[in-house]
């Protein structure tokens, strides 16, 4: 049994190891000291994402979104509910899929707000369109 957790740090990049039984105390990054669980909602890059993405052990949730997208506004605030309730459970992150249209193309994004769930360097599900804390809360518990 696995003992600690590897995590790239979703600010700087830095992968770090921390300890599964020390996750609720709020670890931090050993090179800039950001907090690498519960922190909220980090925004990636396409080079933070496809490293978080093939080296975390920690699920890790995934907005793609865009700035002029209406729906994509109205569920943010959701979005950031749900990572500070889920805590530990799963890191949260969203990422500009205007700013990065390549990445869209590569997932095969066809439509926004669009939630991918990643678990140990793989897709697990998705979830499309805006929805309520409850749905994106219930969306990771049912799979993590």
């Amino acid at each position: 049994m696995q003992d600690a957790a590897k995590l790239t740090c979703l600010t700087c990049g830095q992968m770090n190891r921390a300890p599964l039984t020390k996750l609720g105390a709020a670890p931090k990054c050993a090179k800039c000291g950001a907090l690498l669980v519960g922190g909220g909602v980090a925004v990636l890059t396409v080079p933070l994402h496809d490293k978080a993405i093939a080296n975390d052990d920690l699920p890790l949730l995934i907005d793609y979104w865009a700035p002029w997208c209406g729906p994509c506004k109205t569920m943010a605030p959701a979005f950031a509910k749900a990572a500070i309730t889920l805590g530990t459970r799963a890191r949260f992150a969203k990422i500009d899929t205007q700013q990065f249209p390549s990445l869209s193309r590569r997932l095969q994004i066809k439509g926004i707000p669009l939630l991918i769930l990643y678990s140990k360097t793989k897709e697990i599900a998705r979830l499309s369109g805006a929805r309520p804390a409850p749905d994106i809360e219930a969306f990771v518990r049912q799979r993590c």
